[in-house]
């Protein structure tokens, strides 16, 4: 991927992506996580190249409404703790970098200026979450669930769960969420406002469809500045604490604890 010389969208098939999907069909675009054999958990490169989607999106005036999914049966299950294992444990300055390409990511994508929706097609864990969080929708299949599982693998969900579970569930369910580690099924997530659909697998792309035509019919500069007002409470909870958040969880990289989790997984899922 070469720098663009003025902000200009381009053909998605100029941009070389590798671990999405990019497509538009104005005035839509679809950024699709595609590494279903790691249910579509994201490694550094994923984090790049989902940066540079939602940045060409944001771009395109053709484009009015941007849906971010998953391939195969996950819609994401957040970081690739294999990648951790074999980059970041040991060595937080490796985890700092990381960490700055999750943060870009996310800034961009909830600074695209367009209405998001997610289309969660499957489970939905960690990082995964926060990135649905991050969309302005979300619609989810009702077999699915919705998990955080930081606090059992050596990891602070503190890039959106924590910032942003108790603004969309309140105060106790955030924590019930976050301390227990627990699914959360469709239904559920439902009810607690994690999301706005579930609906069956059948009618999910119909679902989808509707929504994205109907945010798509909005006015684009309008619509513009109401999500930047409905964002003030996300904005300001996740710049108050990230960049710390950033800072401790590179330094957690060095003990024990995060170190001893990661290989744990790693090793199980070897194993299994």
């Amino acid at each position: 991927m070469t720098e663009p010389s003025a902000p200009i969208p381009r053909a998605p098939g100029e941009l070389g992506f590798e671990r999405i999907v990019y497509e538009k069909a104005p005035p839509r675009a679809t950024i699709t996580l595609n590494r279903p054999e790691r249910l579509n958990a994201f490694d550094f490169r994923m984090l790049r190249e989902l940066a540079r989607a939602a940045e060409d999106a944001s771009w395109d005036d053709e484009i009015r409404v941007v849906v971010l999914t998953g391939v195969g049966r996950a819609f994401c299950v957040g970081a690739d703790l294999k990648e951790w294992q074999a980059d970041y444990l040991g060595n937080p300055s490796g985890y700092w970098k990381w960490f700055g390409a999750f943060k870009d990511a996310h800034d961009r994508l909830r600074e695209i200026g367009k209405p998001t929706l997610a289309r969660i097609n499957g489970i939905c864990v960690g990082g995964g979450n926060e990135l649905q969080m991050a969309c302005d929708l979300a619609v989810m299949v009702d077999d699915a669930y919705i998990r955080h599982v930081g606090l059992e693998h050596g990891s602070v969900p503190a890039g959106g769960a924590t910032q942003w579970l108790p603004i969309m569930v309140g105060e106790r369910r955030a924590r019930e969420i976050v301390l227990l580690c627990e699914e959360i099924p469709a239904r559920q997530a439902a009810e607690w406002g994690l999301v706005n659909r579930v609906v069956p697998a059948a009618d999910l792309d119909a679902t989808v469809d509707d929504l994205a035509a109907r945010l798509a019919a909005k006015l684009p500069q309008t619509t513009r500045y109401a999500k930047q007002q409905l964002n003030f409470w996300r904005d300001l909870s996740w710049h108050e604490t990230v960049n710390h958040a950033r800072d401790w969880l590179a330094l957690s990289m060095l003990g024990d604890e995060a170190q001893s989790a990661v290989r744990r997984f790693v090793e199980k899922k070897h194993d299994g």
